[in-house]
C-alpha cells in the first residue's frame, strides 16, 4: 500500500466515524420549514459541530504532532464544510507533497492558486515539486511569478538559485545566493550553496 493510500485509508475510517457519531444524534425534523431551501445551508452545516476554523486550528495541531493523518482527515472534513477555501487546499496540498504524494498534492495546489493568484507559497510549492520532477521550465515560472508577488523572501531565491544550479546555470544561481544573503544575511543555508560554486 502507497503512503497516500494509506493516509485515504485513515481519512475514510475518521469520516466512516464522524458520520456514525453524528447519525447517533440526528432527531426528526418538527416541521416542513427545516427541509425549506433556505435552510439548507444549515443542513449541510450540522456534519460535525466544528466550524472550518476550529477544524484547520485542530489540523495545524495535528500536524505539529506529526500526525499526518489526522490532519489530513480534519482538512479534508474543513474543506467538506468550507469548499474553495485556498488556505485548505494549501495546507491538504502541503501534507500530500510532505508525504510524497507530490501528483496529488499539484492537484490541490492548482485548485488553491486558481483561487489565490497572488500567493507566494503555493508558486514556491509548486515549483519545488517541478524541480523534484525535472520540469525545470514550470518550476522556474513558478519563482518568477513568486518573486513578482515579493521580490524581498530570501527563500525564493535561494530555490530559485538550486533550481539554476540543477540548470547547470551556476553563475545565475551564484546572484541568487548572493541576493537571497543580502536580504538575509544569517541565511545559512544560502551561504553553503554560494561557498560549493566560488
Amino acid at each position: 500500500m502507497t503512503v497516500f493510500q494509506l493516509l485515504m485509508l485513515g481519512a475514510s475510517a475518521f469520516f466512516a466515524f464522524k458520520i456514525y457519531e453524528h447519525i447517533q444524534t440526528l432527531k426528526e425534523p418538527e416541521n416542513e420549514e427545516y427541509m425549506s431551501s433556505d435552510n439548507e445551508e444549515k443542513k449541510l452545516n450540522t456534519f460535525s459541530p466544528f466550524s472550518p476554523e476550529a477544524l484547520i486550528e485542530k489540523a495545524d495541531a495535528a500536524y505539529e504532532e506529526k500526525d499526518f493523518i489526522k490532519a489530513l482527515a480534519l482538512l479534508n472534513e474543513a474543506n467538506a464544510k468550507e469548499a474553495n477555501n485556498a488556505d485548505i487546499l494549501f495546507k491538504i496540498a502541503y501534507i500530500l507533497q510532505a508525504n510524497g504524494d507530490n501528483e496529488e498534492a499539484i492537484k490541490y495546489y492548482k485548485q488553491a492558486l486558481a483561487l489565490d493568484k497572488d500567493n507566494e507559497f503555493i508558486h514556491n510549492s509548486l515549483a519545488s515539486i517541478y524541480r523534484a520532477n525535472g520540469e525545470f521550465t514550470s518550476a522556474k515560472m513558478h519563482l518568477h511569478d513568486s518573486l513578482e508577488i515579493d521580490n524581498e523572501n530570501p527563500i525564493t531565491y535561494y530555490n530559485y538559485g538550486n533550481l539554476l544550479v540543477d540548470m547547470k546555470h551556476n553563475e545565475e544561481a551564484i546572484a541568487m545566493y548572493e541576493k537571497a544573503i543580502e536580504i538575509n544575511p544569517d541565511f545559512e543555508e544560502a551561504k553553503e550553496e554560494l561557498a560549493k560554486l566560488k
